[in-house]
């Protein structure tokens, strides 16, 4: 009988920030390597953050997040708990339900269900006037149909993701409508095609500043916004990040 062969040992690196125990970063590793023991595909790298947030007002202030490059593709969990063990224990769940869902659909074309967004970090409230865009992240699009940039979205565990459609080379997002539980899709400058098994959302991509996006956002109530740059005519996204403030996601320049 042929025996499944554990793949080679990988180097799990541990980043921290606040005041994470010492001995946490073992734990997490301990638990990490037990669900890459299930895994017989190589396993280039991976990284685990632990963070703990000061804030009093958080329920669940320890946050886990681990990264896995997967023979090449990046598969992303993160959890929030209210004690550091307990955020790596659901991280181990996450982590091994999430390879195994980006495996399954490797095979199998199909993505079932995302959940546990229950153990998502909690967002600390802060007041209008004190939001700033604390991170900005720019980088060229991946240009990709609608279905690919759905299991980028789920392999890691995102909110939304900004792509270029690959048919109609429209900057582009993907989402999972909280209602529902479904995909969703929209482009900008377009009306985005119909996509089997996608909805398709039927408001137009507003073209804004980033100041008035971001007063569309704090109006809205809605966990980000996807518009179109009136400075580049790209497709943009600002989004609420879980510390209070925004974070802005836009395209390199051609």
């Amino acid at each position: 009988m042929t025996q499944l062969q554990s793949p080679p040992a990988v180097e799990i690196t541990v980043a921290t920030r606040g005041a994470v125990s010492l001995a946490a970063p073992d734990y997490a590793r301990e638990k990490v390597e037990a669900v890459l023991r299930r895994i017989h595909e190589p396993v280039l790298a991976v990284r685990v953050k632990l963070t703990q947030e000061p804030h009093h007002s958080v329920v669940r202030p320890s946050v886990a997040q681990a990264v896995v490059d997967l023979n090449g593709r990046p598969v992303r969990a993160q959890v929030a708990a209210a004690t550091m063990q307990e955020a790596v224990d659901r991280l181990q769940d996450r982590l091994g339900t999430k390879l195994a869902k980006v495996r399954q659909r490797h095979h199998t074309g199909a993505w079932v269900g995302r959940g546990g967004e229950e153990h998502s970090p909690q967002h600390v409230e802060r007041a209008a006037e004190e939001r700033r865009i604390v991170r900005h992240k720019t980088y060229g699009l991946a240009r990709q149909s609608a279905w690919a940039a759905v299991l980028d979205l789920e392999a890691m565990d995102y909110a939304f993701h900004l792509f270029t459609d690959a048919g109609s080379g429209a900057d582009s997002v993907v989402y999972r409508d909280t209602r529902t539980g479904t995909h969703r899709l929209a482009s900008a400058g377009a009306t985005a095609e119909p996509v089997p098994g996608l909805t398709v959302s039927p408001a137009a991509v507003p073209e804004l500043t980033t100041d008035g996006a971001a007063e569309r956002l704090d109006l809205s109530g809605l966990p980000f916004v996807f518009f179109t740059d009136t400075a580049t005519g790209r497709g943009n996204v600002l989004y609420h990040r879980y510390d209070g403030h925004y974070g802005l996601i836009t395209p390199v320049r051609d």
